[in-house]
C-alpha cells in the first residue's frame, strides 16, 4: 500500500500507483558490467578540449540553432535517406514515450516481441494504450507465425522490433522482418541502439516503405551520460511526431557534446572496434565454464544461461562484478544473466569471478 495520503492517492492513477520506478543498481566500487555502457573514456586530450568548449557555451539561453547542426551531423553520420528527416529525443525512451502518445487514438495497441526492451510496453501502459508481447522462440528468434497471428488479431498502431535485441543480444532473420513491416497495418519501429556492434543494419532498407521508422542512440556510441536518442522516417510521419516533442528538450550541454564526439568519430569507432573483439574473446571463454549456455551476439552485451542465475549473480557481486539479473523479466530467461561486454581488464576480472563462483 502506498504511503501517499489518501486524499492525495485519489489524484494519481491507480495504474500508475502498481508501478515501480525504474531500478538503477548501486554500482559503487564494482565493476560496472550491468548497462550496456561503452566502457572507454574520452582520452585526456579530448577531455581538456570538449571541458573548453562546453565552459563557453551560453547556459543563459535556451538550446538555438545549434541543434540543428545536431540534427544535420547525425543525418550524415547515419546516412539518412533522401526524403527522410531526423527528430531528437533526450535518449531513446523519450522517443518511445512520444510515439506512443502521438499514435493515442481510439483502439491503438503496441505491439513488441519479448522478452525486449522495457520501455515498449511501458510506454504503452502510461499512455493507455493496450501491449501484446509476442514470445520469441526458445532460441530468441521471432515466431513468425505468431507475430503475423498477433498483428492479424490486434491491428497495432506500432510494432516495435529490436535489431539487435535486447537482452538476448541477437538479429533476426531479415526475411521475417520484411514480412511483418508488409503485414503491419500501422508504424513499425526498427530499435538500432546496438547499431556500433552489429554486423547489419536496416538502414540501407528504410527507404522503400513509408510507414517505417529507424531509431538510434549515442548512448551506446560512448555516450550515455549525454542523453541523445534519434529518429528517422519520411518526413511527413516525423513531422507529425515532432509536435509532441517538449520544447528544448535536448540542452545546449548535451547538444555541445554530441557534435564534438561526431567530430572525433574515428575515436569511437575505434572503442567499438575493441569491444567487437572483446566480446568475440568472451564468447570463447564463455564455453569453457561448466554448465554455461551463451548466445550469439550482435551486441556490446552477452545472454548467458547458469546452473543458478541468483547466486551466480550474487557470487559475482561478492566479487567486485556487478552484471544484470534478467531471469525473472520473463520466462524464456530462466537462470540467464546478461554480461556487458567491458575492457580487457574488466572482462578479466569478471572471467576469474565466474570461474570461482562455478
Amino acid at each position: 500500500m502506498s504511503d501517499l495520503p489518501a486524499r492525495l492517492r485519489r489524484l494519481i492513477r491507480s495504474d500508475v500507483q502498481g508501478l515501480h520506478a525504474y531500478a538503477i543498481q548501486p554500482s559503487a566500487g564494482l565493476v560496472k558490467l550491468d548497462a550496456m555502457e561503452n566502457p572507454h573514456r574520452l582520452p585526456d586530450r579530448l577531455q581538456a578540449e570538449l571541458g573548453r568548449r562546453l565552459g563557453v557555451l551560453a547556459l543563459n539561453r535556451y538550446p538555438g540553432e545549434r541543434v540543428q547542426d545536431l540534427r544535420a551531423a547525425l543525418a550524415a553520420h547515419a546516412g539518412m535517406p533522401a526524403g527522410f528527416d531526423i527528430m531528437l529525443g533526450n535518449g531513446s525512451d523519450e522517443l518511445i514515450s512520444l510515439i506512443a502518445m502521438a499514435c493515442n487514438v481510439p483502439g491503438a495497441a503496441i505491439l513488441a516481441p519479448v522478452p525486449g526492451f522495457v520501455m515498449y510496453a511501458m510506454s504503452a501502459q502510461l499512455q493507455g494504450l493496450k501491449f501484446t508481447g509476442v514470445p520469441l522462440t526458445p532460441d530468441f528468434e521471432l515466431d513468425e507465425a505468431a507475430m503475423l497471428a498477433a498483428i492479424e488479431r490486434d491491428r497495432p498502431s506500432v510494432i516495435y522490433l529490436a535489431y539487435p535485441n535486447n537482452p538476448t543480444a541477437n538479429l533476426w532473420r531479415d526475411t521475417v522482418i520484411d514480412r511483418i513491416i508488409e503485414e503491419a497495418p500501422g508504424l513499425v519501429v526498427i530499435d538500432e541502439a546496438y547499431q556500433p556492434f552489429s554486423s547489419r543494419s536496416y538502414m540501407d532498407r528504410i527507404g522503400r516503405h513509408d510507414h517505417v521508422l529507424l531509431m538510434r542512440t549515442m548512448s551506446k556510441f560512448g555516450l550515455a551520460g549525454v542523453r541523445i536518442g534519434y529518429l528517422l522516417g519520411p518526413k511527413a510521419l516525423v513531422a507529425q511526431i515532432d509536435k509532441v516533442r517538449p520544447p528544448y528538450n535536448i540542452s545546449v550541454l548535451n547538444c555541445e557534446a554530441a557534435l564534438f564526439a561526431l567530430e572525433h568519430a574515428d575515436v569511437f569507432a575505434a572503442q567499438a572496434r575493441d569491444i567487437r573483439e572483446q566480446r568475440a574473446r568472451l564468447q570463447r571463454d564463455l564455453t569453457s565454464l561448466p554448465g554455461v549456455k551463451s548466445w550469439p551476439s550482435d551486441a556490446n552485451m552477452i545472454l548467458a544461461r547458469f546452473p543458478d542465475a541468483q547466486r551466480t549473480f550474487a557470487g559475482l557481486k561478492s566479487r567486485g562484478v556487478l552484471v544484470k539479473n534478467v531471469s525473472t523479466m520473463h520466462p524464456l530467461l530462466v537462470n540467464c544473466l546478461r554480461l556487458t561486454v567491458g575492457t580487457a581488464g574488466e572482462n578479466d576480472q569478471m572471467l576469474a569471478a565466474l570461474r570461482a563462483c562455478l
